[in-house]
């Protein structure tokens, strides 16, 4: 072996041993930092086979022997950018996901299976040979097709990685500097060597990247010993401002909007930079279609707004607190919360706490709950309050002849007809088991009792099919009516039993009538 091969060897074995040192280092360090080490030591691996394959391949004697340590270094070298990107990523704090790892190597695999099938296809390498006026271990190469796509792709890793790390410069503390700098120089470094190698003006029949790569490995030593390299990972300010889930809208002292966020770009279809420099009361205005509360700058409120490109309504919850900008300028830091959902869920319940689930109507709970309320509405108006209360004649009968699943269907017809009956706003409740409830604020017994024939007649009149056939069921109700004269002391549960008594007048007097209450 001369001397400068031997040198050669030397130099790719100290970049395979800087690199494990890394490997190794990381690795034993995870706990201190899960988000990225492994990314880093899968990187740091791959490079490290990639400069021992190749090292070992400098050694070999026979054409044999360079067949083999290239598929080794193609166990590491393909994967080296794509991996080194994935780290990147997860330094900078850009969301990384199985899907996305899965596409970035699945290439460097097809690429390994290429290398080892070579002879098969001659797909990667058309021409693979000792080198005839070299010798071993020199390789005289001619590249295939797929060797042109694997190339463009880890150039492209690479290329995106170093991108990635340069437009974070400026957000970046200048103690951190340090590490930006050994990062890009770990993609910078190969980058810049194989541009050499691909034009010709590096060494014949060897490749030069894993020579030189020894350089970015030592940045990357000196970077974790002097700046405390992956211990203190610095994320990005914009990093963290569009990776949060409300959205962020910034003002300058004067209330003119200045930044916000992805999440509230996203929440706002029309917000662009183009509003930059605009007022928040007029930006809010044109984005939401109304304006900003007044006490929006002191207090927190919850607002519900329609968007053209959303025909949902959505619900946000908005505050607003002071924000010290450099110079000892003020503004606001407004942060939007989409509650949509929460508000949903808050409705689901209330719904259910309210309402029958079966017939869709107030439950007992709420009938006394809304029931006293218009009650004492009324009294402090001085005007009378009807109640009523019916029930469904022989609702027993239906239950044992047709089964409890057409007493149900027969519990919705009646509270159907009557629902489409009764004007809206009036207090309507399924108030146990066959019984109903209606609540008149406003209005006499005498009125109490027009409305209680017109839907007695109502349910007369449509009796309930059956599924099977052309029967039905013949459906009437009896019905209680009392009033709540103005000035008197009557609860709501002392009207319940007297229109009680007064239904079951009804019932006693055959049936299918309405009864007013006459005990007073």
């Amino acid at each position: 072996m001369n001397s400068q091969l031997t040198a050669f060897v030397t130099l790719i074995s100290t970049s395979g041993v800087f690199n494990l040192y890394l490997c190794i280092y990381v690795l034993n360090r995870r706990h201190l930092y899960p988000n990225i080490a492994k990314y880093f030591v899968l990187y740091t691996a791959a490079t490290a086979v990639y400069c021992f394959g190749s090292a070992f391949g400098l050694m070999a004697t026979s054409l044999e022997q360079m067949k083999l340590w290239t598929i080794v270094l193609y166990m590491g070298m393909p994967f080296s950018p794509p991996l080194g990107l994935l780290f990147n990523c997860r330094y900078l704090g850009i969301k990384v996901t199985k899907r996305r790892v899965a596409a970035l190597l699945t290439i460097p695999s097809i690429t390994l299976a290429m290398v080892a099938t070579n002879d098969w296809h001659h797909l990667h390498y058309r021409v693979f040979e000792v080198d005839p006026v070299l010798g071993a271990p020199y390789v005289h190469l001619e590249i295939g097709a797929w060797y042109a796509v694997h190339g463009i792709f880890i150039f492209g890793c690479m290329f995106a990685s170093f991108l990635l790390l340069l437009s974070r410069w400026k957000e970046t503390a200048q103690s951190y500097r340090l590490q930006l700098v050994a990062l890009m120089c770990g993609q910078l470094v190969p980058i810049v060597t194989a541009f050499a190698y691909l034009i010709g003006v590096t060494p014949p029949g060897i490749d030069p990247v894993p020579v030189v790569l020894w350089l970015s490995s030592i940045l990357y030593v000196v970077s974790i010993n002097s700046s405390r390299m992956f211990s203190i990972v610095p994320i990005a300010k914009d990093a963290i401002f569009n990776s949060m889930d409300n959205g962020v809208v910034v003002t300058d002292e004067t209330n003119r909007l200045i930044e916000f966020n992805r999440q509230a770009e996203s929440m706002f279809p029309r917000l662009d930079k183009s509003m930059f420099g605009m007022s928040i009361e007029q930006a809010w205005l044109e984005l939401a279609g109304a304006p900003l509360p007044a006490e929006w700058e002191t207090t927190a409120f919850v607002c519900e707004y329609p968007f053209a490109s959303d025909p949902a309504k959505r619900i946000y919850q908005v505050r607003a607190t002071s924000l010290r900008h450099a110079n000892n300028r003020r503004g606001q830091l407004i942060i939007i919360a989409d509650v949509t959902e929460l508000k949903r869920l808050q409705d689901q319940l209330e719904h259910q706490a309210y309402y029958d689930e079966l017939t869709r109507i107030y439950n007992r709970r709420a009938f006394f709950q809304k029931g006293e309320q218009a009650l004492v509405a009324a009294k402090e108006a001085s005007l009378p309050f009807a109640l009523i209360l019916f029930d469904i004649d022989h609702f027993k009968r239906v239950n044992d002849t047709y089964g409890h699943q057409t007493g149900d269907r027969l519990l919705k017809h009646v509270a159907d007809v009557c629902s489409a009956e009764l004007a809206e706003g009036m207090l309507f409740a399924r108030y146990g088991g066959e019984e109903f409830a209606v609540a008149l604020g406003g209005s006499t017994a005498e009125e109490g009792e027009a409305l209680a024939n017109r839907l007695r007649r109502r349910v007369e009149e449509q009796p309930l099919p059956l599924h099977t056939g052309e029967r039905s069921i013949a459906v009437t109700v009896s019905v209680g009516v009392t009033e709540a004269a103005v000035g008197a002391g009557e609860s709501l549960y002392q009207l319940l039993s007297e229109a009680d008594q007064a239904l079951y007048a009804a019932k006693g007097g055959g049936r299918n009538q309405v009864r007013v209450y006459s005990g007073k």
